[in-house]
């Protein structure tokens, strides 16, 4: 959640991710910020390489979980939470990552210790996200494979 609001605020989103207006952001952020914008030697250089890769970064992250490409992906989220089992998951601070049997890794956000331990805990892990997490926790495709998660 604090990697959200944070590129939220970087990009000045208030709610709802807009994408033409987060395209529009982006590609103001990027002409103030781009590295090839400052000389050699330049204190700023330095800033900027930074600052840019933070605003390509936070564009592609706000992109994945923006409203519009969640719906575009629906059909596919849906297959793989309905058909597919966990294979493996990993829990850090509030981010659970889900690596399903076809394949598919997702990240769920806001997912606090108490919520982790339950699903730990339960007899049936992919009835207890299916009921408590997959619908109710922002979600977006990872680029993990299963292969590289064993």
């Amino acid at each position: 959640m604090k990697r959200i609001n944070e590129y939220k605020k970087l990009f000045g989103v208030e709610k709802e991710i807009d994408l033409k207006v987060l395209k529009k952001s982006y590609r103001n952020l990027v002409k103030e910020w781009h590295p090839d914008k400052f000389q050699e030697g330049d204190a700023l250089q330095k800033e900027a390489e930074i600052q840019s890769r933070k605003i390509i970064d936070g564009y592609h992250f706000l992109v994945s979980i923006a409203p519009e490409t969640k719906e575009k992906n629906l059909p596919e989220y849906t297959e793989t939470i309905t058909n597919a089992a966990i294979a493996d998951y990993q829990h850090k601070g509030l981010l659970l990552e889900i690596v399903f049997t076809d394949g598919t890794t997702y990240e769920f956000f806001g997912i606090t210790k108490p919520i982790y331990l339950k699903m730990v805990n339960a007899g049936n892990l992919n009835r207890f996200a299916k009921r408590n997490i997959y619908s109710k926790y922002t979600y977006r495709k990872s680029k993990r494979t299963l292969e590289e998660a064993n």
